[in-house]
């Protein structure tokens, strides 16, 4: 079966840290590229950053997440990571992650395998 699993979401306290992965089954990660959107209570989902097949080219979309993301890959693990700091509330929602064949995007219609989301909720 052919699926991406997130990890690492949980509670985290305004201020704090969090990682979360991306792990690929059941297919080779590094033929595709990926993305990382959320979706928080009452809205849309949106892309918040992508990495290209290599991991040379990073994109962080959104004034609200730039210079508190960070998007990697290891490919040998086929996991995608994305790091968040200095978290707030607002940053409560589902993440998702999503792989793509061709380009990076924010948009999630251009992607077309998804995980499952992983639950990250900010508050004291």
């Amino acid at each position: 079966q052919l699926q991406l699993v997130e990890s690492g979401g949980g509670l985290v306290q305004p201020g704090g840290s969090l990682s979360l992965s991306c792990a690929a089954k059941g297919f080779t990660l590094d033929s595709y590229v990926v993305a990382w959107f959320r979706q928080a209570p009452g809205k849309g989902r949106e892309g918040i950053a992508c990495i290209s097949k290599t991991g040379d080219n990073t994109h962080i979309y959104g004034d609200s997440v730039k210079g508190r993301l960070t998007i990697s890959r290891v490919n040998k693990e086929n996991t995608v990571f994305l790091q968040m700091m200095n978290m707030s509330p607002d940053d409560t929602a589902v993440y998702y992650c999503a792989a793509e064949r061709t380009y990076c995007s924010r948009y999630e219609y251009n992607f077309e395998r998804w995980g499952q989301g992983t639950q990250v909720t900010v508050s004291s």
